[in-house]
């Protein structure tokens, strides 16, 4: 019977929608599933991962591991996949998950594919190719089987059920010590990441220049939602790499996913071309996004931002 570990990933007190839509997928392939939590004060949020599928939940809680470092969290799951003879372990897309994933493959000497958008019971994994105009099978040769799946793949939903909670064992090499995080840079995003938010106000280089990105956070503010970015307007200093959205930053798919002075490139349509509506906005008719956009407006974003945001704040009041 298969065994499936997944690394539930958590931020501000609650395990991030990506993990648990991981961990509601691997349920439905059969078999064995578990998550594990890393870090420090963190055994509350075990019990929430019960819902999404998991029968078991490790908790690893240590003080060394309260700072979100990869290599400590490699030992700890190195230690489950040897102890409790894990065949596969499975990631939600994030910075920090493909540090530990990486690291996790070499310890273990185990394939790991990364970008996934799927992954059938039999083992077969489904990864975008060529732009994502098409999708290719992957698979693994070795016995432990490492997978990495892009953000939004799966839906975070709830099927019901309770998880055991055990501790995990906390035994940490001498090398993963030797780092040390001396600041975080929380300011960095304001509201719901964009991985998690179903609202996303996204801006490119159409805004004209970084000040007006305020457009942006306003509209995404009075809409509940987060804000992103296009590579180049993140290249140019505009905006932090955390909100880029696209084929050289994160894959989102929000329900609504608004574009603000964005042409629509391929690269940026990787991105976000999974979003269940989108709306652009931009002077250019020509733009390539108007061919992909649910609803496209063509006219002076400087002018209909503010008036949208307006709008939308007179309804919800």
């Amino acid at each position: 019977m298969a065994k499936t570990l997944v690394f539930l990933e958590h931020h501000e007190g609650a395990i991030a929608k990506g993990s648990l839509g991981v961990l509601a997928k691997a349920a439905t392939l059969g078999g064995e599933v578990a998550g594990v939590v890393v870090g420090a004060g963190v055994r509350e949020l075990a019990a929430g991962a019960g819902p999404y599928g998991a029968s078991t939940v490790w908790v690893a809680e240590d003080d060394r591991l309260a700072a979100p470092l990869p290599q400590p969290r490699v030992d700890v799951l190195a230690s489950l996949v040897r102890d409790e003879g894990y065949d596969t372990v499975l990631f939600a897309q994030s910075v920090l998950a493909a540090d530990v994933a990486a690291g996790l493959a070499a310890r273990l000497d185990a394939g790991l594919n990364w970008g996934l958008v799927d992954l059938t019971a039999d083992g077969v994994g489904k990864s975008p190719a060529l732009s994502d105009t098409v999708y290719v099978d992957v698979g693994w040769t070795s016995g432990v089987k490492l997978a990495l799946f892009r953000s939004g793949a799966f839906d975070a939903t709830p099927s019901g059920g309770t998880a055991e909670v055990k501790d995990a064992p906390v035994s940490l090499e001498d090398f993963s010590t030797l780092a040390e995080m001396v600041e975080q840079a929380h300011a960095e995003q304001q509201g719901p990441s964009i991985e998690d938010a179903d609202v996303i106000v996204a801006g490119g280089r159409g805004l004209g220049e970084p000040e007006k990105f305020s457009l942006a956070e306003e509209l995404a503010q009075a809409l509940g939602g987060a804000v992103a970015a296009t590579r180049a307007v993140v290249d140019a200093g505009w905006y932090p790499y955390s909100a880029q959205v696209g084929q050289t930053g994160k894959t989102v798919s929000p329900k609504l996913y608004v574009a603000l002075g964005i042409s629509g490139a391929i690269q940026h349509k990787v991105g976000m071309q999974s979003s269940n509506v989108i709306v652009a906005i931009n002077k250019d008719p020509n733009a390539p996004i108007f061919e992909f956009a649910d609803l496209g407006v063509v006219g002076d974003l400087h002018t209909i931002v503010p008036k949208l945001t307006e709008l939308v704040r007179a309804r919800r009041s």
